[in-house]
């Protein structure tokens, strides 16, 4: 037995002390399995000066509780954002830098084929004069003045040579550089396309979906200038703009699923293909959205599943800025416990737990989420309670509707701590405290007298009324209980 249950085991015989006789001076047998001996003459009856009954002694499984506080609510908590994109504005501006390098690119390329074509000429030009030169100065006309002027020639075209090559080994670092530039200008564009966003500075909300409201799949959570942002399903944040071109990832492998389940026929895996398109075209129709066949980043977010809006920052009519719109939870409703952290161990995912509502009507649930990691109350946030380490405790209640329209309530959870199965087992109001100290029943005999039989008292289940007994008891015995 914890040291939590024996505790609430004594506070359990105090509360019931009205109904437990503390006998003195009474000769009665009590027969005492922990002594050895029975103590006092036999009495057929006792006067227990109240009215009574009697209850079997049974066989029963046993179950020990903590009743633990806890606050009724919703699981989960997700903020959507508008995302930190690029601005309609500066993809063009990108998109211009990419025609700007491609021009000088061009440019660069037409020089060097400009360079190349004046270096073949020149070499050209000097073979012809070379060979001019050979038969100007063969054998004795090679002091001619013939032989001289073609000599001066060759030497002026070897220059010209010369000339060219310098200019195109100069002009060849400025096409890699304005090659590398056009790279640098295209891998903007990408990340820029990537992550393209459809509002600017100038944009505003024209919806948003009020608190309380359940936003499902394929519904807008909220709109700026006209076009609608559209919940859909997934665990993977849509990080990035759906294009044409796009990478595999499991992101368009969750988009491909929403149009699927949203019946616009997009075909299964992870690649954004032209079926996708069409079927992001048809989704686009459905709302109103020029059909692109492309989403901006920002025009869908996936969350694990319908959500239910807690909380909006912004107005309609505002200034849209990057940053949360709205936070919302999941439509299951949830019980959020802080449990001690001394408790830690004795629940586990998959226990079974009542939970008593608000209107004091009981619903089952089961521990969903149990934290690993014990965290103590800041000081100015203890107010009257503990400071003591406390573990959060999570549970999924089994029947979603008993929750009601109840929301951050108070309610109260019995988690099972301990288990005893085939224990004897008589009412807690059946133990007599007797004056030497000790437990003992008094138990009907079958010729009708009574006698105390001493007992042991050992795991108490507040749900049924029952305790565990050992002593010299047998299942079917009668005991005497007050009459309720």
């Amino acid at each position: 037995m914890s040291a939590l249950w024996s505790r609430i085991g004594r506070r359990r015989l105090l509360a019931v002390g009205g109904t437990i006789v503390v006998l003195a001076g009474i000769g009665v047998a009590i027969v005492d399995p922990f002594a050895g001996s029975a103590a006092g003459p036999q009495s057929s009856g006792l006067d227990n000066g109240a009215p009574t009954s009697t209850a079997r002694v049974e066989r029963a499984s046993l179950s020990s509780q903590a009743q633990v506080s806890g606050t009724l609510g919703f699981a989960g908590s997700w903020t959507v954002s508008v995302p930190a994109g690029t601005s309609p504005d500066a993809l063009s501006q990108a998109e211009q830098a990419v025609i700007s390098a491609r021009a000088q690119l061009a440019t660069a390329d037409a020089g060097i084929a400009a360079d190349e074509s004046n270096l073949a000429a020149a070499r050209r030009t000097l073979a012809t004069d070379e060979a001019a030169k050979k038969r100007a100065c063969r054998g004795s006309s090679s002091t001619a003045a013939g032989c001289t002027g073609a000599k001066q020639t060759v030497s002026q075209d070897e220059a010209s040579v010369r000339a060219a090559t310098q200019k195109l080994v100069g002009d060849r670092p400025q096409l890699a550089s304005t090659r590398a530039g056009l790279a640098g200008a295209e891998q903007a564009l990408a990340a820029a396309e990537s992550s393209a966003t459809s509002y600017t500075s100038s944009s505003s909300y024209t919806m948003l979906a009020a608190p309380g409201r359940i936003v499902e799949r394929g519904q807008p959570l909220y709109a700026i200038d006209g076009e609608p942002t559209l919940l859909l399903y997934g665990s993977t944040p849509a990080w990035r703009a759906f294009t044409a071109g796009m990478s595999p990832g499991a992101d368009v492998a969750e988009l491909n699923a929403n149009l699927q389940a949203l019946g616009y026929g997009a075909p299964s895996g992870d690649g954004f293909t032209a079926a996708t398109s069409a079927a992001v075209s048809a989704l686009q129709q459905a709302h109103g959205i020029p059909p692109t066949g492309a989403l901006d980043l920002g025009a869908v977010v996936f969350e694990p599943g319908a959500l239910r809006v807690t909380t909006v920052t912004p107005t309609v009519g505002g200034a849209v800025q990057p940053g949360p719109v709205l936070t919302g939870t999941s439509t299951r409703p949830d019980v959020s416990i802080q449990l001690d952290a001394a408790q830690q161990s004795e629940v586990k995912l998959g226990d079974r737990v009542s939970v008593i509502l608000p209107d004091n009507s009981t619903t089952p649930g089961v521990v969903s989420a149990v934290g690993k990691v014990a965290t103590v109350p800041p000081a100015g946030q203890q107010g009257g309670g503990s400071s003591s380490p406390t573990i959060a405790v999570d549970v999924r209640l089994l029947d979603a509707a008993a929750a009601g329209h109840f929301d951050q309530a108070p309610v109260e959870v019995s988690i099972t701590e301990q288990t005893v199965r085939h224990a004897t087992a008589v009412p807690v109001d059946a133990l007599v405290a007797l004056a030497g100290g000790g437990y003992a029943v008094e138990v009907v005999k079958a010729n009708g007298t009574h006698q105390l039989v001493a007992v042991r008292p050992g795991l108490f289940d507040d749900a049924q009324g029952l305790v565990q007994v050992s002593g010299d008891l047998a299942p079917g015995e009668r005991v005497v209980v007050p009459l309720s």
